[in-house]
C-alpha cells in the first residue's frame, strides 16, 4: 500500500462539507445564549469537534459503499481518494470505523457529563450516519441529511448545553437544515446519470431535473425568507437581517440550478461545494447576528 500524508487523509475525510455539521451547533449555542439562557461553552465545543468527527466518519463511510456499489467510478465526481487510485478500499473503510470508533467514544463521555438524554440523540445520529448509504440509495437520503444536521445536533446541543431541550431552537432547523440539505440534492441532481447506472434511487432521480432544480431553488432561497418571518414574529432578532447579504451567493447557485434541466450535469458542477460555502456564510452570518442582539440590548 501506498504511505500516505496527513493532509492525504484529511482531504479524504472531504473536509469542506464541514460547515454543514458544525454549524447548527453553533449557531445553537448562540441562539441560546441570545434567549438569556446559561450556556455551558466548553460541553458545546466539545460537541461542534464530535459531530464533525461523525461527519467525517459518514463522509468515508459513504464513499466506501458508493466505490464498491460501483456509483463512484473513474468518470464521477464523488469519492475522488478511491476513484482516483490514492486509497484502497480498505484503507477508507478503516478510516472510517476509527472515526466512528473516536466519535462513539467522545460521545459516551459527553453522556457521562450531562446525562441520559444525550444518549437517545447520540445513538439516533449514530443510526443514520450509518445507515445513509442505503438510506442515499433508496431516496430517503435528503431525509436522513436534515435529520442528522438539522434536527438532532440542535435538540442535542440545547440539552448538552443547558440541560434541558429547548424547542424553540428548533426554528433553527429549517433555515441550516435546508441549505446542507441543498448539498446533497445538487450533488445527487448532478450525478443522476452515473446513480441510473449503479441501479440506485436518490430523491433527485425520482422528480427528475426540473423538479430537482426548482427543489434546489426553494432550499437556498426559503431560508431567507424564513428568517426575515422568524424575525417579524419575534423569534429571531433583527439582528439576523445581517443573513441578507448572502442571498448573493445562494443567487449565484440557483443561476446554476436553473440551468440544469437544459444542460445538464455541466451546470452543477462545483454547485455542492458552492452550497457548502453558503451554508459557512449564512450560518455565520445568523450567528454573528444573534451574537450581537444579545449585547445590544
Amino acid at each position: 500500500m501506498t504511505k500516505h500524508c496527513v493532509k492525504d487523509w484529511v482531504l479524504a475525510t472531504r473536509p469542506w462539507s464541514f460547515p454543514a455539521s458544525a454549524m447548527p451547533v453553533l449557531a445553537t449555542l448562540a441562539y441560546l445564549h441570545w434567549m438569556g439562557e446559561a450556556v455551558d461553552w466548553l460541553t458545546g465545543v466539545w460537541a461542534i469537534v464530535n459531530i464533525v468527527v461523525f461527519h467525517a466518519a459518514g463522509n468515508t463511510l459513504s464513499d466506501y459503499f458508493d466505490f464498491i456499489k460501483g456509483v463512484d467510478r473513474e468518470d464521477t465526481i464523488g469519492g475522488m481518494s478511491l476513484t482516483s487510485g490514492t486509497f484502497e478500499p480498505v484503507e477508507i473503510r478503516t478510516l472510517s470505523l476509527v472515526l466512528l470508533a473516536v466519535a462513539t467514544l467522545s460521545g459516551i463521555a459527553i453522556v457521562a457529563f450531562t446525562g441520559l438524554p444525550t444518549l437517545y440523540i447520540g445513538a439516533l445520529g449514530f443510526a443514520l450516519t450509518v445507515l445513509y448509504p442505503w438510506l442515499k440509495y433508496h431516496a430517503l437520503g435528503d431525509v436522513d441529511i436534515f435529520l442528522t444536521y438539522s434536527v438532532l445536533p440542535i435538540l442535542g446541543t440545547s440539552f448538552v448545553a443547558t440541560g434541558e431541550f429547548n424547542l424553540q431552537a428548533l426554528w433553527l432547523a429549517v433555515p441550516i437544515g435546508l441549505i446542507t440539505v441543498g448539498i446533497l440534492h445538487a450533488n445527487n441532481a448532478r450525478d443522476t446519470e452515473h446513480d441510473k447506472r449503479a441501479d440506485i434511487k436518490t430523491f433527485a432521480m425520482l422528480i427528475g431535473k426540473k423538479a430537482s432544480a426548482q427543489l434546489y431553488c426553494v432550499e437556498v432561497l426559503l431560508p431567507f425568507a424564513w428568517i426575515i418571518a422568524g424575525c417579524v414574529l419575534g423569534v429571531f432578532p433583527w439582528w439576523s437581517m445581517l443573513v441578507l447579504p448572502a442571498l448573493k451567493p445562494a443567487a449565484d447557485n440557483v443561476r446554476g440550478a436553473l440551468r440544469f434541466p437544459k444542460e445538464g450535469a455541466q451546470a452543477l458542477w462545483g454547485v455542492d461545494e458552492a452550497t457548502a460555502k453558503l451554508q459557512l456564510i449564512f450560518s455565520l452570518l445568523l450567528t454573528l447576528s444573534l451574537i450581537i442582539a444579545t449585547y445590544a440590548r
